[in-house]
């Protein structure tokens, strides 16, 4: 079966410079997959011995995943400028270039010692200067988003991409070292019967989404006359994937544990490029109270509370949360 190549989407689907930039991502996570793959053999499993910028303890293959991302991307004539939730700041890459990329280099890497899925997570924005780069050109809305994807590390290592046409699927052949598509035109169904969170933090969530949550877990003796199925893997990637895949609802909300931070996931790394294959695969995505894409970033490591999924239980959520406000 002759399947369509990356190069050959992109060649439909974006501009050159901006193949350009996808294609240097996608070649880079391929050779982050090779070290995944060693794992304890090639002695990069483990603590790095430092915290990032988020006050997280980094592990060995973060910082890895980090610096390769980096030297690929400020080596590509294509990018202006790069943030990544492990740098303290933007980094400065090609005056001249046309893109800005946001990073996670390895989402959920708390699961790397044990086997577990892991994966990069990427957002590419439209350069607003050429001059020198600075955090403010970063704030825009997630809608002004030229594409946004991830490399899911697991059984299989699969690129999930859009560039604003639609989602697809394309899984490494290792044969070829080529990203081949897999699924084209991905549609989330607007119902669902899983929700993904994290059921441990239940107490200290704000009580509308305790009240969602607990009326899941009644089932069809609840008010919501239905069954609930819980899956939660610990890695956004691995759950949106799914998500992707079947439907469903992912949440990490607001915490009372830092009543001050807005959320645990970062707007510009995390929410906002999840946000656009979700909503170009047909979901939703809110925080507890506006849609995330329409957000005007205040600072680069931002933080949000995030719902996303199946349309119709998203807006049932948020629903729980405006009924408390009013």
């Amino acid at each position: 079966m002759s399947r369509t190549t990356l190069a050959a989407y992109l060649d439909a689907n974006a501009t050159a410079d901006l193949t350009a930039v996808v294609t240097r991502i996608a070649d880079c996570c391929a050779a982050i997959q090779e070290q995944l793959r060693l794992g304890d053999l090639a002695g990069v499993l483990g603590s790095a011995g430092a915290d990032n910028v988020q006050g997280e303890t980094q592990k060995k293959l973060d910082v890895i995943a980090n610096d390769m991302l980096k030297d690929a991307l400020q080596a590509c004539p294509q990018v202006r400028g790069i943030a990544s939730e492990e740098e303290d700041s933007v980094v400065a890459a090609n005056t001249a270039g046309h893109f800005l990329v946001t990073y996670d280099p390895l989402d959920g890497s708390s699961n790397i010692d044990i086997n577990s899925m892991v994966g990069t997570i990427f957002s590419i924005l439209p350069a607003q200067s050429d001059g020198e780069l600075s955090e403010a050109e970063f704030l825009q809305p997630g809608r002004k988003q030229s594409a946004a994807g991830y490399v899911l590390y697991g059984p299989s290592v699969m690129l999930v991409l859009t560039t604003g046409k639609g989602v697809s699927m394309f899984t490494f052949e290792p044969g070829s070292r080529q990203f081949l598509q897999t699924v084209s035109n991905v549609s989330i169904d607007r119902d669902t019967r899983e929700f993904a969170v994290n059921m441990s933090n239940q107490r200290f969530w704000a009580s509308p989404m305790q009240e969602y949550v607990r009326d899941l877990l009644s089932g069809s003796d609840g008010p919501r006359g239905k069954n609930f199925n819980m899956r939660w893997v610990a890695a956004m990637v691995a759950d949106v994937h799914r998500i992707l895949c079947r439907g469903g609802l992912f949440t990490y909300p607001w915490d009372s544990r830092k009543p001050d931070q807005a959320g645990k996931l970062r707007l510009m790394y995390e929410a906002n490029p999840m946000g656009m294959l979700v909503e170009q695969a047909g979901g939703e995505v809110w925080t507890d109270g506006e849609r995330i894409l329409d957000i005007q970033p205040d600072q680069i490591h931002q933080r949000v509370p995030v719902i996303l999924g199946s349309a119709d239980e998203v807006l049932c959520c948020v629903d729980y949360h405006k009924k408390a406000s009013a």
